[in-house]
């Protein structure tokens, strides 16, 4: 037995897979102990496998309130898994390494390389660890000014614990809230709530590479004393894509958010001009994979719900808290466009070549993805009394690990639960990494025949 088990070896997708399913069983396990809920009953295995996994991917979809529904201890467990699930895994093992003193091997740098979705591996361990000191950072600055916020609503100890909750939340792009019924709504007239939460989520979902990016290239500017436009140029070709999408997405959801939702009764319609301009930045926001909501969902116009359905598609940055396909994954393929109507034989952007291999890797994730939304749809419809527009909601919000609803989810069967946890499970890895980590490898050994060209009618 002991001669089979060294003889396995694992690939450092599969190794991601395993732990990211081993933590969700370890979450199952203890949100299912009757401690966990006020009740004093076992919430029953589905609905803790289902919660487990919301957490650990980062998602917020829930089967109930979550107010109402967790002890201290059950609340804890939630947000430790989303702590441990936005962050990655390998990330804390190898700060936990760090911290003991043990040298990280080549192994594990190639599994932290994975799992931060790094193309080199020179570097993972500097930026593992300044991950960890941003992210605490953050949270921490968000902490104190959301407890502020809370706390003439509440005692300060109440406050306090809130603002942690749900500071980590926010940074992971988790979603998850203990609130109220109704997510952040209370406090949807609150800019200092607001600004913070979309604060958090912004940069929990820009990535941890390109805050590396962004931090090096500005001290660089200041110690050389160079000209504005230096820091735009010195920044990588990831960072540039990233920045120009995000801020190109958050506008245009803003701005489709306001004209469809400021004379719409159910949402906006008896807002001031400012209190319709905070909702609709917030929306904008939240729907790049964090999962909070300050309108009612189900009151928004069509028009919003599917513009939400995109933007939940599209997702934050890799590397990131944020799920969906990434903005750099849309760019890459809006740039490969663009080259081939200029009639480019490669595809170029600011300057910079993209390898076909980027371009490749990028289609083949929109099209897994497609496929999976698709399908989890279908099923969804088949299994649940729900519209096909409800059904694709649900189905692209737990692929994005979005946490958006519009109110089924709680209603969902049994099969359903199931399929939502898995599709939070594959938008969680990523697409691309679940079918590594799935993939038999029959032969390593490159091929050198080529086979011959043919050429096929498209469009």
């Amino acid at each position: 037995m002991k001669d089979v088990l060294k003889n396995i070896h694992f690939q450092p997708a599969q190794i991601l897979a395993l732990g990211f399913f081993g933590l969700i069983i370890v979450g199952t396990t203890l949100l299912n102990l009757p401690i966990a809920s006020n009740d004093g009953q076992s919430i029953g295995f589905i609905n803790a496998l289902f919660t487990s996994t919301s957490a650990v991917c980062v998602t917020g979809l829930v089967i109930a309130n979550s107010m109402e529904q967790w002890t201290l201890f059950g609340k804890v467990v939630i947000i430790i898994l989303i702590q441990i699930g936005g962050l990655g895994i390998m990330t804390l093992a190898t700060t936990f390494f760090l911290l003991m003193g043990r040298k990280i091997g080549l192994k594990e740098r190639l599994v932290i390389q994975e799992a931060l979705n790094q193309n080199k591996i020179s570097g993972v361990v500097r930026l593992t660890r300044n991950i960890i000191f941003g992210t605490l950072f953050m949270e921490g600055i968000g902490a104190l000014i959301l407890m502020f916020n809370f706390f003439p609503d509440y005692t300060f100890i109440e406050a306090l614990g809130l603002g942690i909750f749900h500071s980590i939340s926010a940074f992971c792009n988790a979603g998850f809230d203990v609130l109220s019924y109704s997510s952040l709504s209370p406090y949807v007239h609150n800019w200092p709530v607001n600004l913070t939460v979309s604060g958090l989520i912004i940069l929990g979902g820009l990535g941890f590479t390109v805050w590396h990016d962004v931090i090096d290239t500005t001290r660089e500017t200041f110690r050389k004393k160079r000209h504005h436009g230096f820091w735009f140029h010195r920044l990588g070709l990831h960072t540039k894509i990233v920045l120009v999408l995000t801020a190109t997405l958050l506008f245009a959801g803003f701005v489709l958010f306001f004209l469809l939702e400021m004379n719409n009764p159910g949402t906006m319609q008896d807002y001031t001009w400012s209190q319709k301009i905070l909702a609709s930045i917030f929306q904008s926001v939240t729907t790049r994979t964090a999962g909070f909501n300050t309108i009612a969902l189900d009151q928004m116009t069509d028009g919003s719900k599917f513009i939400t359905i995109i933007l939940m598609f599209i997702g934050g940055s890799p590397a990131g808290t944020a799920g969906g396909i990434k903005t750099v994954t849309l760019g890459v393929l809006f740039f490969s466009v663009i080259s081939t109507i200029r009639s480019r034989e490669e595809t170029e952007a600011f300057n910079r070549r993209i390898p076909e291999d980027i371009i490749k890797r990028s289609l083949a994730i929109i099209m897994i993805s497609l496929g999976v939304v698709i399908s989890v749809t279908i099923i969804l419809t088949i299994t649940e009394s729900q519209t096909f527009l409800d059904a694709a909601f649900e189905a692209v919000s737990a692929f994005a690990t979005v946490g958006l609803s519009l109110g089924i989810t709680g209603e969902l069967s049994t099969i359903g639960k199931i399929v939502i946890a898995m599709t939070m499970f594959i938008g969680r890895l990523g697409p691309m990494t679940l079918a590594v980590a799935m993939a038999i490898r029959y032969d390593h050994k490159k091929v050198s025949v080529r086979k011959p060209s043919e050429r096929v009618m498209v469009g």
